[in-house]
């Protein structure tokens, strides 16, 4: 499939220089909001006219728009191009070109055109051992594995790291709570499944108890000095977090590399002497810092008392990363309150050479909080951040009872059995948690709402994927081999119908939304994407007739068009539609 902007943008591009020697100007291509004002519209003619009018001697934008008109490049895309109000060009799409596109796409699948091959690495998720994955971890996993997903569709070599908080003094504490209620821990490892309790019992007497403190400190020299005991107690806890943590990814079918804190650890002392070397770290108050110009403060390298900090464990992150994996582009995706660290330690990489703009790329994608309905953060009724495992269990609760609610009073009918139902509820459910969650401005904070996630109207997973069954029916319902028909998609295809052509038109927008994301990585393009496809398909099936109408091959064929795609955006998602609901 071809990306129509880029294109489009390559023609009225060609069109302005062609028209205007010596300008530069690259064409401003946009979507229309109306089917009727063309699929595309260019409105470059307004800034010729007010940048280079007198010079060209155009008495108006409308005759920059002639100009740029009369110029356009012999090509099989544009069909023709109107000029509308004060000097807009309407591009209509050639139906020639719409066709031959959309057959191409249902015989050889959908396919984007092959650009560089990237290596990737997404740093995502990222829970604290010991401790629940909660809300507060939800937008970053699955922000992350979209955009993972996504990338690996645009056919990257895509690492998904998992950089969990598995290092650092909060270990002395648990480990001393260890040695204390299983002495013998080494030879009866205890069955230990409410970790998080466990860990607010070693909180409590840390904070209360000066002996239990001053033991916690001294296991966390131990356990860096890689004393054998604290280490055992330490890799028992590891595997008990890790095993909860696959739970929640398995349910959000998320995958992940795990790369902890601890991973990086022994990276740090050569690579801050290295840096010291360089005189790009100095001492400062006892501790060696590395100052970025123009930032007031600089990232501890090593801390006063010698030990290290995050900041120290993401330098030898980014290093790694950049120099020993040889990444090209390098995502971290954490709440936006983190971007003033991650501002200094790309800066850093850039003023230690490991990062080489444009070689190579790193960004981080930031976001919002997610609060209650009071828009305060989302906790439970005694003040505990919700647990991600109850919101999962509940978001399935709902959405069966929604299911069985809907058919009980005959507003949807359903093929499915009781425990094919409950099947269906999970996907159903899960799907509704990401949707909600990616459909937003990522960089924004967004209210919870089960209510709102269930929504069978409106810009919901429940909508999209109520939409997608009804599509897969048709199908079924006309009892035709549409394998057959996609054999044939070239004689049978015909877009007459102003329906079917803005159906079709939609359809082949969508590498443009890809391709989009990849440049800012902000998700809701292709929710919003999935959402107008899904009104142009209703639009559709309102006001063209399939089963048993002279155009029943063809118009089966565009459902067949949109239920790909429609698949795909989901799948991209994170989200796994169903046949039959």
């Amino acid at each position: 499939m071809e990306a129509i902007t880029q294109s489009l943008l390559n023609i009225f591009t060609t069109a302005i220089q062609n028209a205007f020697p010596g300008v530069q100007d690259t064409a401003i291509i946009a979507t229309t909001a109306n089917d009727s004002f063309g699929d595309f519209q260019c409105n470059s003619p307004m800034s010729i006219y007010k940048s280079y009018g007198k010079h060209f001697g155009l008495t108006n934008p409308r005759a920059a728009a002639e100009a740029i008109r009369q110029h356009l490049p012999v090509n099989d895309l544009v069909g023709k191009v109107d000029i509308a109000g004060p000097g807009f060009l309407n591009v209509f799409l050639n139906p020639n070109f719409i066709k031959t596109k959309l057959v191409d796409m249902l015989q050889n699948g959908i396919q984007l055109p092959v650009g560089e091959k990237k290596r990737v690495i997404v740093d995502f998720s990222s829970p604290n051992i010991a401790k629940e994955m909660h809300v507060g971890h939800l937008r970053s996993t699955i922000i992350g594995d979209a955009i993972c997903r996504i990338l690996e569709f645009c056919g990257h070599d895509v690492d998904r790291v998992n950089h969990v908080g598995d290092w650092g003094t909060q270990f002395g504490m648990l480990i001393a709570h260890l040695q204390d209620q299983f002495p013998d821990f080494l030879t009866n490892p205890p069955d230990l499944k409410d970790l998080c309790t466990f860990y607010k019992e070693s909180k409590k007497r840390f904070d209360s108890e000066p002996e239990f403190k001053t033991k916690a400190h001294q296991n966390v020299v131990k356990l860096q000095g890689g004393d054998q005991v604290c280490r055992t107690a330490w890799k028992l806890m590891c595997e008990i977090s890790r095993s909860e943590f696959q739970k929640i990814y398995d349910r959000l079918q998320v995958v992940l590399e795990e790369k902890g804190e601890s991973f990086y650890n022994p990276m740090i002392p050569r690579l801050v002497k290295e840096l010291e070397e360089r005189e790009l770290v100095r001492l400062d108050g006892g501790a060696k810092c590395f100052f970025i110009p123009d930032q007031k403060i600089p990232l501890i390298a090593v801390k006063s008392d010698g030990g290290f900090s995050y900041d120290s464990t993401d330098l030898a992150g980014i290093y790694y990363r950049l120099m020993d994996q040889r990444a090209d582009w390098v995502i971290y995706i954490t709440d936006a309150g983190q971007w003033p660290h991650f501002e200094l330690v790309f800066e850093a990489a850039k003023l230690a050479g490991w990062h080489r703009p444009p070689q190579t790329r790193v960004d981080h994608v930031g976001f919002g909080v997610v609060t209650g309905e009071d828009r305060k953060k989302l906790k439970t009724r005694s003040g505990d951040a919700v647990r991600l495992v109850d919101l999962l269990d509940e978001a399935k609760d709902r959405s069966l009872k929604e299911m069985k609610d809907r058919i009980a009073s005959g507003e949807e009918k359903s093929e499915l059995t009781e425990e094919q139902l409950s099947m269906a509820a999970e996907k159903v459910g899960y799907g509704a948690v990401k949707y909600y969650d990616l459909k937003q401005n990522r960089t924004t904070s967004y209210a919870f709402s089960f209510d709102r996630m269930l929504d069978v109207r409106g810009n919901s997973a429940v909508y999209m994927m109520y939409a997608y069954a009804r599509i897969a029916s048709i199908g079924r319902k006309a009892n035709v081999e549409i394998g057959g028909l996609i054999q044939d998609a070239a004689q049978l295809v015909n877009l007459d119908d102003p329906a079917e052509r803005a159906l079709a038109a939609t359809l082949l927008r969508f590498p443009d939304i890809i391709f989009a994301i990849l440049g800012d990585l902000m998700l809701n393009r292709l929710c919003d994407f999935l959402y107008e496809l899904a009104g142009k398909y209703n639009q559709f099936h309102h006001n063209c007739m399939v089963i048993g109408h002279e155009k029943q091959s063809s118009r089966l064929l565009l459902c067949e068009a949109t239920r790909m795609i429609m698949l795909q955006g989901l799948q991209l998602l994170g989200i796994t539609p169903l046949e039959r609901l």
